[in-house]
This record gives structure tokens, C-alpha cells and sequence, in this order.
């Protein structure tokens, strides 16, 4: 429920609108002064506050300058209500951040309409807020490692300009948060940032997904079926587009991609007049792209044309002192999706994660931390002896010595890991890409490449 305060020395005006307010369901509170006005904002959360610009105690104009002062979390949209209103007083209040101007008599089709606009216009600015934090939570990057401090450096120094950016790095490193890092230090960062796996996205469909097409493109959007779609490019528009897993991309896809970084335009599928876009391509691989080009899988046009600025994410193992502080986030992280208060974590146990290797980098972590959670409900501490599986991993790790490449020791363990997940989740291929952090498609195309089945 909406809650609105009305600040008017006229009792009868107070009356009158808490009246027709209440009636459409909001809770309303009335004052006759600006200083108690001013004391409930401060301790109740308002969404919209009617504010006559008479006040016994003070100019209601000045009293908007006291409410700009707030918490912006807290602060209200403010309606100014006046018996003498001007064009001179209406600008003045605008300017001061007043969401509208009433005059007296009032009209009470146009009040109620104002403040229904108010409401939804102080929630659109709350829930950017919102997102703003998730945004920055996403793009921060933890850590006080070398190789974490110059990523930092390099975030600063190459983020300002327009230069396209190509992330090298293994799976689970964190190469989506420093592409959103990028962009939050970009001149672009208060535009869109617009994110697209190729590697989840069936061949036959990415085309449609990065260029869009046009009612009746290809049959399943013939007329009447589909509406247009907005692919990623346009959807970018005056922001960055990352695409992550780039390496995945087939030959054909690439050429089309080239084209349209060359031109900074495309023609979606259906249409007949081509879109110009104004956008910035970050680009992330897991793949040696130069080994891609040898083999004939990738485009070496392409490549030099998103290898304008290289970023290389080190792998977890080789920056583990970072461990303790991203353990602390991912606690928190996962401490507000599960509604949890403060979870903290003891030295000996943190130790422990400090001492393996992580092939699975950051997104292994927070699976391991996530699991303790989850098979610990009631926990806000953990303790060593909540880590039965990663004692079982350190094991593994050991075993490493019987391996003959790096590579073979890493499928072994991917393979034994997702049989793991699988398992739990009844073999259940949807769930278990849930639990590993994968789209469906990528756990299934892994699953192929390591040669596991469901029936195991």
C-alpha cells in the first residue's frame, strides 16, 4: 500500500483528500506543518508527499530543498499545492525537483491522477536504483592480488575509451563481470549494457537473436505468429554489447558479425532498409583464437577486429589470496537470496578453500558455497566440517599427478563433477544445468564432449 502525506495548515483540505485517497487504497497520514512534515520523512518511507506551499512555519518551496537532502532511497516525489499558483512559482518548484504543481481549488480527477503518476514514477526510480546496485555489485572486481590490481588499472585506463575489448579467459573466471566493469566506466555506462552467450543459443537461431528479423522472416514468424524482434545489436544502441563465448560462433555468423562492426549497420532478417547502430562490442572467449584461426574455425578478420584491446582474466589458482574477500561477497550475494542474515565463514575453513585448486575458477566457489547452504538451511557460520565435498575435490586434485596433461586432469574432473550434479538432480539435465550454472544447451554440449549420458 502507497503511503502519502499531506502537509496543508487547511484542515478542511486534509480532510477532503485523505478522504478520496483512502477511498482508492492509499494510506495517508496528514500534518499542518512543514517541521512535521519534515520529522515523518525522516523516519517513515513516503512515496508522495502533497506539500502547500503556505505553511505556517515555513515557505513550502524552501522545504523542497530539505526534502532533495534525503536519502535517495527515502526521499518522496513531491506534489507543491498552492492557492496562488503562477507560472513564475510552478518553474521554481520544478526546478527544485517537485514531480508537479496543483492549484487550489483543487481538481480532484486531476489530484488523484498526479499522484497515481507520482507513485509510479518515485517505484520506476526505486527499482532503478535497485538495479543500479546489482549492476555495480556484478561489476565490481574482488581482490588485492597483482593480477587483481592490474585488471583494476587496466579497467580505468581502457574503459573511457571506444575500443573494442576482447576478455581471454577459462570458464568461470569472471569474465561477464569485468565486461560490466568496463561498461560501468565507460563513457556508455549510463546506457544499455545487453549481454549475448553464443555459445547458448542454437545455430539456427543466433542470427535471429544478434540481427532481429521482421514479421513473416522464415517460417515460425510468418504473419499473425510472431511479432518483430529487436536483435541484440539494435537493442544496444548507444551502449555495449557483450558476447560471450565469441570462439563459439560459426563461420557463417562471423562473416555477418564482421560486417556489421565494419559498418556500424545491418539489415534484420525480413527487412529491406538496413539499421544503423552506434555500439561498443566487448567481446570473451575461453578459446585460443589464434589456435581457431590455424584450425580454420574462426575468422582472422574477425578477430583483429575485437582484438583492439586484450584483457586476460587470470585463472583462480593463480591468485588465491583473493580467496578470503571472494568468499566474503558471495556470502553476502548468497546471503540476500536466501534471505539469510550475516553469514560468516571460520579461518580453518576458509583456509581449506584457500588450498584448492579451483579448475572450475569463481563459479566452482560460489557452487561450493552455495551447496553448504543449501544442505545447510539453518547455518550462519561456516565451519570446516560443512565441506565434505570440497575435501573430496582436494583429493581429486592430488590424484592430478596420474594424469597425463592438464587438460585430461580437467576433463576428468568436469566429468566426475557434473555426473555429480546430475545425480542430485535425478538425472534431470534442466535442473542439473540450474545447479551448475549453465545453460541447458552448454551442460549438453558438454556432456557430448566428455561422453556422458543421462543413464549414468
Amino acid at each position: 500500500m502507497s503511503h502519502i502525506l499531506i502537509a496543508d495548515d487547511e484542515a478542511e483540505i486534509c480532510a477532503s483528500l485523505e478522504e478520496i485517497l483512502r477511498e482508492e487504497g492509499y494510506q495517508v497520514t496528514t500534518v499542518g506543518t512543514a517541521a512535521e512534515a519534515l520529522t515523518l520523512m525522516q523516519d517513515a518511507v513516503f512515496e508522495v508527499a502533497l506539500l502547500d506551499i503556505w505553511l505556517p512555519d515555513r515557505d513550502g518551496l524552501d522545504v523542497m530543498q530539505d526534502v532533495q537532502a534525503l536519502a535517495t532511497e527515502s526521499r518522496p516525489e513531491v506534489v507543491i499545492i498552492s492557492g496562488h499558483g503562477t507560472i513564475e512559482t510552478a518553474v521554481r518548484a520544478t526546478k527544485l525537483g517537485a514531480y508537479d504543481f496543483l492549484e487550489k481549488p483543487l481538481s480532484l480527477d486531476r489530484t488523484l491522477m498526479v499522484v497515481q503518476h507520482a507513485v509510479e514514477a518515485r517505484r520506476l526510480r526505486r527499482d532503478n536504483l535497485e538495479f543500479q546496485r546489482q549492476f555495480s555489485a556484478k561489476s565490481s572486481l574482488t581482490g588485492d592480488s597483482v593480477p587483481a590490481k592490474a585488471l583494476r588499472q587496466q579497467i580505468r585506463l581502457m574503459a573511457p575509451t571506444n575500443g573494442r575489448v576482447l576478455i581471454y579467459g577459462e570458464s568461470g573466471t569472471g569474465k561477464e563481470r569485468i565486461a560490466r566493469a568496463i561498461h560501468a566506466e565507460s563513457l556508455r555506462r549510463d546506457r544499455v549494457f545487453v549481454e549475448l552467450n553464443c555459445a547458448a543459443i542454437p545455430e539456427a537461431h543466433i542470427e535471429a537473436e544478434l540481427f532481429g528479423y521482421r514479421n513473416g522472416a522464415f517460417p515460425g514468424a510468418q504473419a499473425g505468429a510472431a511479432q518483430d524482434k529487436r536483435g541484440v545489436l539494435e537493442r544496444a544502441d548507444g551502449g555495449t554489447l557483450f558476447l560471450d563465448e565469441v570462439g563459439d560462433m560459426s563461420l557463417k555468423t562471423q562473416a555477418k558479425v564482421l560486417s556489421a562492426l565494419d559498418e556500424q549497420r545491418f539489415t534484420p532478417l525480413g527487412a529491406t532498409q538496413p539499421i544503423r547502430v552506434d555500439v561498443r562490442v566487448i567481446a570473451a572467449t575461453n578459446k585460443d583464437l589464434e589456435e581457431e584461426i590455424q584450425k580454420g574455425n574462426f575468422r582472422e578478420d574477425l578477430f583483429y577486429r575485437l582484438n583492439v584491446v586484450p584483457f586476460f582474466v587470470p585463472p583462480l589458482r593463480e591468485r588465491k589470496q583473493d580467496i578470503p574477500p571472494l568468499v566474503a561477497e558471495i556470502l553476502r550475494e548468497l546471503g540476500r537470496e536466501y534471505g539469510r542474515a550475516r553469514i560468516e565463514i571460520e579461518p580453518e575453513a576458509c583456509e581449506l578453500l584457500a588450498q584448492h585448486n579451483w579448475p572450475g575458477n569463481v563459479r566452482e566457489l560460489r557452487n561450493v558455497l552455495e551447496r553448504i547452504l543449501i544442505l545447510n538451511p539453518r547455518i550462519l557460520r561456516i565451519e570446516r566440517r560443512h565441506m565434505p565435498t570440497l575435501s573430496h575435490r582436494s583429493t581429486g586434485a592430488v590424484r592430478g599427478n596420474d594424469w597425463s596433461s592438464l587438460q585430461e586432469a580437467r576433463d576428468a574432473y568436469e566429468r566426475e563433477y557434473i555426473l555429480k550434479k546430475l545425480e542430485e538432480a535425478r538425472h534431470n539435465v534442466s535442473r542439473a544445468a540450474e545447479l551448475l550454472g549453465l545453460e541447458r544447451s552448454h551442460l549438453y554440449r558438454k556432456m557430448k564432449a566428455l561422453g556422458i549420458t543421462t543413464r549414468e
